[in-house]
């Protein structure tokens, strides 16, 4: 956080641009005066690996890494105390792709991706990037992704995005006329912020409501476009106003009832937000999109 926080521009508890980072890594290596709150090698050469692109034989590309700032949810993605990696991969290996109940994790090698590629149960790999047939509906596409999500890495939206746009855009299609993509900075998988970060991540996305609580609906407070995803797709689909900011907003102990902590515009990608260096940095409208 220290050495990430700032490579925005702002000193806020909130990794905005966390590819802008020089992180070194190296700095956290214990030594013989520096034997607690750090890492022994092998446990260094883990960090670099989580965070430097999954890459197999003959230098296959096969998923992006997690960004800096996802760390907070770490924990239950990598098995916390217990050494053993959360259920949800092995289970996939074990039930999706048939190979039963005995098979163990330690055995995991490249021969699982490729057979995941070719059988892809449950059609789960997004890797048709022509979304003409989408478009020629008359389809319109809201996709957003966590920059602090420590389960999916935000680099395979970004990857997804990129892809899209590099096959359809040379058939003269404007892919900001059906699909537009916003990064939340700060925003863990899907919902919420670690609690020392505290970043505007609530836009009523799909099941945010929930993680606040049963009885919220919508954006209280700011039931608008500006502030709501679906009344942002819905403004966009029957009135022709595609979004080109959306407010996220953080309450206080995440309670409605309580007041605003923060306030901040999610940016359609590739912009980024922008302090205006003047005002309340925790006020919407001192930020911008550059």
């Amino acid at each position: 956080m220290r050495q990430c926080d700032a490579a925005d521009g702002v000193t806020d508890t909130i990794i905005s641009d966390p590819n802008a980072c020089d992180f070194n890594p190296d700095f956290l290596l214990c030594t013989p005066n520096k034997t607690t709150s750090c890492l022994t090698p092998p446990q260094l050469n883990t960090l670099h690996q989580i965070y430097s692109d999954y890459v197999d034989t003959n230098q296959t590309f096969v998923f992006p890494h997690l960004w800096m700032g996802s760390e907070a949810q770490w924990v239950p993605l990598l098995g916390g105390l217990t050494n053993q990696p959360n259920a949800l991969g092995p289970d996939y290996v074990k039930y999706f792709l048939g190979r039963g109940p005995q098979w163990q994790w330690q055995d995991f090698d490249y021969g699982v991706i490729q057979q995941a590629d070719a059988e892809d149960p449950g059609n789960a790999t997004a890797d048709v990037f022509d979304l003409s047939p989408f478009l020629s509906r008359g389809g319109k596409l809201l996709h957003y992704h966590g920059m602090s999500d420590g389960l999916i890495p935000t680099g395979s939206s970004v990857y997804l995005h990129s892809q899209i746009l590099r096959t359809m855009a040379p058939e003269g299609v404007d892919l900001d006329s059906f699909y537009r993509f916003f990064l939340v900075p700060g925003m863990q998988h899907c919902a919420g912020t670690a609690n020392t970060v505290n970043a505007p991540w609530y836009f009523a996305g799909a099941n945010q409501a929930a993680a606040l609580s049963s009885a919220v609906s919508g954006v209280p407070g700011f039931r608008d476009a500006k502030h709501d995803v679906l009344l942002a797709m819905m403004e966009w689909v029957e009135k022709g106003v595609a979004p080109t900011e959306i407010i996220a907003t953080k309450w206080v102990n995440d309670t409605t009832q309580d007041k605003v902590m923060r306030q901040r515009p999610l940016c359609m990608w590739p912009k980024k937000q922008k302090w205006s260096g003047k005002g309340d940095v925790n006020a919407a409208e001192t930020w911008s999109c550059e």
